[in-house]
């Protein structure tokens, strides 16, 4: 179970993520409204806060995280920007995969979730 709610934490973060950098990029580069800034600053001021949700260390946890961008860059690509990946994007974002797997699963002997201090566990409001 945590596997998979760290593996959904991973997408909404990098969901953040990447909307927070596209829409500037679409104020910058395609001549859109200005007005894009503030819901931008919003997704990295939320992709941020979706960071400190992650347990474990932050450096292996940006790294597993790594991963799992590429393959939701990947798919916003061909979703968003209407460009369908190539091979060499599919044989790339395997590899990070990969990686990211190795680097989770390796790490997870290390600690478990119940062993974590509580305020690695929960956020409280």
């Amino acid at each position: 179970m945590i596997l998979l709610r760290t593996a959904l934490l991973f997408v909404l973060t990098a969901c953040a993520e990447i909307l927070g950098c596209y829409l500037p990029y679409l104020w910058l580069k395609e001549g859109k409204s200005v007005s894009l800034l503030v819901p931008g600053a919003v997704s990295l001021a939320a992709f941020a806060w979706l960071l400190t949700l992650h347990p474990g260390a932050a450096a292996r946890t940006y790294a597993a995280y790594g991963g799992v961008y590429i393959l939701v860059a990947l798919f916003w690509l061909w979703i968003v920007e209407d460009h369908r990946p190539n091979k060499w994007d599919i044989i790339g974002v395997t590899v990070s995969i990969i990686g990211m797997s190795i680097i989770v699963l390796g790490s997870r002997k290390e600690y478990s979730y119940a062993e974590l201090p509580r305020h690695s566990r929960t956020v409280e409001i």
